[in-house]
């Protein structure tokens, strides 16, 4: 019985190793391809860390950043703030985005509370047309 208990004592341990560092983003709405019409709603998910605001220092927490037509940032990387690198520095999961008709890349980026990215592996990118 005692092996047996470690056994499964062991494979919690691994599996939770394991689950601490399962960190991605998604965007819960709009899906990638989607037509939409402005303003249009943009939801942010993150998996494995908390979402708190800029100046919150608390470990595994940032904010989201959206990129209009960009490229994800590199780790360590300070997220520029100008009218294409949207900062939701309140702790935001959820905005509405105004853009004229066309196709865009729409990127999210999560970084630390000094607005440091946490590069590619918590950056997701779809493609979206506005009509």
């Amino acid at each position: 019985m005692k092996l047996h208990s470690l056994f499964f004592t062991s494979a919690l341990l691994i599996f939770s190793s394991h689950a601490a560092f399962a960190q991605s983003v998604d965007f819960l709405e709009p899906k990638n391809g989607a037509t939409v019409t402005s303003p249009f709603k943009v939801v942010f998910g993150v998996t494995g860390m908390t979402v708190k605001p800029a100046g919150d220092m608390t470990a595994n927490s940032g904010h989201h950043h959206l990129i209009i037509n960009g490229e994800s940032i590199p780790n360590g990387i300070t997220v520029p703030a100008d009218a294409t690198h949207i900062h939701y520095g309140k702790g935001q999961t959820e905005t509405e985005v105004s853009l004229p008709p066309g196709k865009y890349k729409l990127t999210m980026q999560f970084a630390n509370w000094a607005h440091q990215s946490f590069g590619p592996q918590l950056s997701k990118s779809i493609d979206v047309v506005v009509k």
